[in-house]
């Protein structure tokens, strides 16, 4: 048996860290392609490109166009080649680091990730999620190694909307739920292997943080301020949540994360907001005892979180529409397969509709 632990090479978080990244940055050479897109840049990537260029580098400057498919991969890599930068940075929200790091496997340059929100686990790992131009789930894209640096501002971080916050704390809970199915599987990790107790611990971590400093952290960040809490949800969420999921391994959750993305009506919700329902249905799946399923269960509710086929917007959807997300979500290409049991499109249809009629006898139960 052969088991493997990935990581970043390093990881820098901070307050203020992003205006103060010359040390960190230096040693990837003085002309990077920076990755970002309009809103993000108006918020922040001004002010980094300004900073960079008063340290001495030639900034190649790429506007992103929200969509980590690959013909916007391909377009960004060209950009690279034609100016032949050194390093890729890739500034903003999942997507923008995915795409980041395809160019630079591209490229064969480093990649350097700026998360500009915690709204997801992208950034450690040496995967991208990639998507059709359209918005929905094709593959995923597995790299030889983790991204050289990962420099994380957690004062740019509590100036994102609460939601976004959010979202990556959904994203983050369900590595640890998916993590634990894949070691009774025995089964292996996104990085082919076998887990190793370190991933397994890391991902147990994560979820003890979520449920001690999650609310503490929403508050914080409503307010826009950095504090001890919101610092630990940004470890969990960017960090421990990367590391877990990658070293840990992805099951259920996710897949189905991936099967609602085929349904249009999905496809203005955050990532998180997805996995949300796919950490309930997986629960539901395993036929977790009541105790267990209301732990995560009223956490994803306290937050505002999908519990209902109506906060997916699928109250309206069809029996054969949500098997086919569920047929989608067991896609041989997905790794539903590595939960502990076989799972057929059927139970996936069904677990959709438990975690709805769950939520909606809850709240009836608890009206006023």
């Amino acid at each position: 048996m052969i088991k493997e632990f990935a990581s970043p090479s390093s990881y820098v978080q901070g307050k203020g860290v992003l205006l103060k990244s010359d040390p960190y940055l230096k040693g990837f050479g003085k002309k990077p392609l920076l990755l970002t897109d309009d809103s993000v840049y108006k918020i922040v990537g001004e002010k980094l490109e300004n900073y960079l260029k008063d340290n001495g580098y030639d900034v190649d400057l790429v506007k992103f166009n929200g969509e980590s498919s690959t013909n916007e991969i391909d377009r960004i890599s060209e950009i690279g080649k034609r100016d032949q930068v050194t390093v890729i940075y890739g500034l903003g929200g999942g997507k923008t680091s995915d795409s980041a790091k395809a160019v630079a496997d591209n490229l064969n340059l480093p990649v350097v990730i700026m998360p500009t929100l915690a709204s997801t686990d992208a950034p450690c790992s040496r995967l991208s999620v990639i998507y059709t131009d359209d918005g929905s789930f094709d593959h995923y894209r597995f790299y030889p190694h983790n991204p050289d640096l990962v420099l994380v501002d957690s004062q740019v971080i509590a100036g994102a909307p609460a939601g976004l916050l959010i979202a990556g704390i959904a994203d983050a809970l369900a590595t640890n739920v998916e993590a634990q199915a894949v070691a009774q599987a025995g089964a292996d990790t996104m990085l082919n292997e076998k887990q190793t107790l370190v991933g397994n611990a890391i991902a147990q971590k994560c979820e003890d943080t979520l449920f001690k400093y999650a609310h503490l952290a929403v508050t914080d960040v409503k307010k826009h301020v950095v504090t001890s809490a919101l610092e630990k949800i940004i470890e969990a969420n960017t960090l421990m949540s990367g590391l877990g999921f990658e070293s840990g391994g992805l099951s259920g959750a996710h897949a189905i994360h991936d099967g609602l993305t085929t349904l249009e009506e999905t496809h203005d919700l955050t990532h998180g907001q997805k996995v949300a329902y796919g950490t309930l249905t997986q629960l539901m799946l395993e036929g977790a005892s009541q105790e267990r399923y209301d732990k995560y269960f009223k956490l994803i509710l306290s937050l505002g979180l999908p519990t209902t086929l109506d906060d997916l917007h699928l109250a309206d959807a069809s029996d054969e529409e949500l098997l086919s997300a569920a047929k989608a979500a067991c896609s041989e290409n997905d790794t539903i397969s590595r939960l502990p049991f076989a799972v057929e499109p059927d139970d996936v249809a069904q677990a959709f509709q438990a975690v709805d009629a769950y939520t909606k006898d809850y709240l009836a139960a608890h009206k006023g």
